[in-house]
């Protein structure tokens, strides 16, 4: 199952890579933020939980909850793991997140 909201993506995995570590969370978990607008990508969900492998992020989702953006209709995400991708964009010169 996959999830899209603009340039960010969550596409559901069966668990948490070995290794993987838990963020601490204030008010929210961002998941990424619009260059230009400021705007983001983000659960304010308290039962949802943030993980970090590498460079990678995963997101535990415990109950049903809201992905919001000020642009972007919300996005319902049942409970499952997600693993969390951002769109990249690809120029001779470098890779660089899309901006929103």
């Amino acid at each position: 199952m996959k999830h899209r909201q603009g340039d960010v993506m969550l596409i559901k995995v069966d668990a948490l890579p070995d290794g993987a570590k838990r963020e601490q969370v204030k008010d929210r978990i961002v998941l990424a933020y619009g260059e230009v607008t400021g705007h983001a990508h983000a659960i304010k969900d308290k039962t949802t939980e943030l993980y970090k492998f590498d460079v990678d992020m995963f997101l535990k989702v415990l109950n049903t909850t809201n992905l919001v953006h000020e642009e972007h209709g919300a996005i319902t995400i049942e409970p499952g793991i997600y693993k969390v991708v951002r769109q990249r964009e690809y120029t001779p010169r470098e890779i660089r997140n899309v901006a929103d």
